[in-house]
């Protein structure tokens, strides 16, 4: 009988070696497939008021951010310009369009431009230039379409491009702004639907707008456009649309996301659908494919903005709930994710 009971015991414990070995197997497994590219390191918190719904841009190397919503239904209009290579926040002069939260922004040629947006009781077309050179601002021709806010822009070239938003409508036209001239023209719209709240970033001189909101239902096409030939392009969706596998895991539909572009590669960001996220998926414009980064290590939040300089992206400011952030966040996409930065 011990030589049976002995038996029994070392059956057992050769099982439940072999069970603890394939758990840990099985748990690396799990790791390895978990692990994810691009690491977050936090920077100087901004300078200003905690917001969000504020607008920003990039000019040689430096970012400025101003405007948008602070608690307590206060807009607001300063200016701050961040520098990277000291990690130093400084305050540059007021915009003078005044108050507002939704507009936008964009630069040309070492200037920026801020223009469209809501003031609490006006949806505006305003446009104004800044000159880092000299920290001031000059008014330029109104926006050539409708007054609105949460519309999109970007820049290629010498000019800027707006469109998208809400004016009391969801909107889907698009202007072009030729720094030149000065002035505002219609081009060709995309075919797909209207929108508030999506994003934009530009990639080798073409432009990729997607997500956004259109009357309760978040949009999952993409497009692309070619400002040299003036056409719109539509792409895969960003949500699991077909009966391939390659969007099965597909999770980028959403408003109030950010967006920006480094090393020839598209990142959305944050934001969500019905709700804070963090969330960063990365766009191959070659594969025309979505891979998920590491996750904003900040917290989850909207209405935040995106900036790129380098080989870094950026996210600064946004909100929570009732929370409104003043933290800002840099991105390397190509490292490997550090807990502990």
């Amino acid at each position: 009988m011990k030589k049976y009971n002995d038996l029994i015991k070392t059956n057992f414990k050769i099982l439940l070696l072999g069970f603890l070995t394939f758990l840990i197997s099985s748990c690396d497994d799990d790791d390895d497939d978990d692990d994810t590219i691009g690491n977050w390191i936090e920077l100087s918190d901004f300078d200003g008021i905690p917001r969000c719904d504020a607008t920003a841009f990039t000019i040689n190397g430096k970012a400025y951010l101003g405007t948008g919503y602070e608690e307590g239904s206060t807009r607001l209009k300063d200016f701050w310009e961040y520098n990277p290579d000291l990690n130093y926040w400084s305050q540059k002069a007021d915009f003078p369009g005044g108050i507002r939260n939704g507009a936008v922004g964009f630069s040309i040629n070492e200037k920026g431009y801020i223009g469209t947006g809501y003031d609490g009781d006006n949806k505006l077309k305003d446009f104004w230039e800044y000159n880092p050179s000299d920290n001031s601002w000059i008014q330029i021709s109104d926006f050539g379409g409708t007054a609105r806010y949460g519309a999109i822009a970007f820049s290629i070239g010498n000019c800027g491009y707006v469109g998208t938003g809400y004016d009391e409508n969801y909107l889907k036209d698009f202007w072009k702004y030729d720094q030149t001239t000065g002035e505002w023209s219609l081009i060709y719209g995309y075919g797909g639907s209207k929108r508030k709240d999506a994003v934009a970033f530009v990639i080798d001189n073409k432009a990729y707008i997607s997500t956004g909101l259109d009357n309760g239902v978040y949009e999952e096409d993409f497009w692309s456009y070619d400002p040299e030939a003036d056409l719109w392009t539509e792409l895969r969706d960003i949500a699991d649309n077909t009966d391939e596998s390659f969007d099965d895991d597909y999770t980028i539909s959403g408003i109030d996301r950010v967006a920006f572009t480094v090393n020839g590669k598209g990142y959305i960001a944050t934001g969500g659908t019905g709700g804070v996220g963090g969330a960063v998926w990365e766009y191959d414009p070659i594969t025309d494919l979505w891979e998920q980064k590491t996750y904003f290590e900040g917290s989850s939040r909207v209405n935040a903005v995106g900036f790129a300089i380098g080989n870094r992206g950026y996210i600064a400011t946004g909100q929570s709930s009732s929370y409104y952030f003043d933290d800002l966040w840099g991105f390397d996409p190509d490292a490997e994710y550090d807990e502990y930065d």
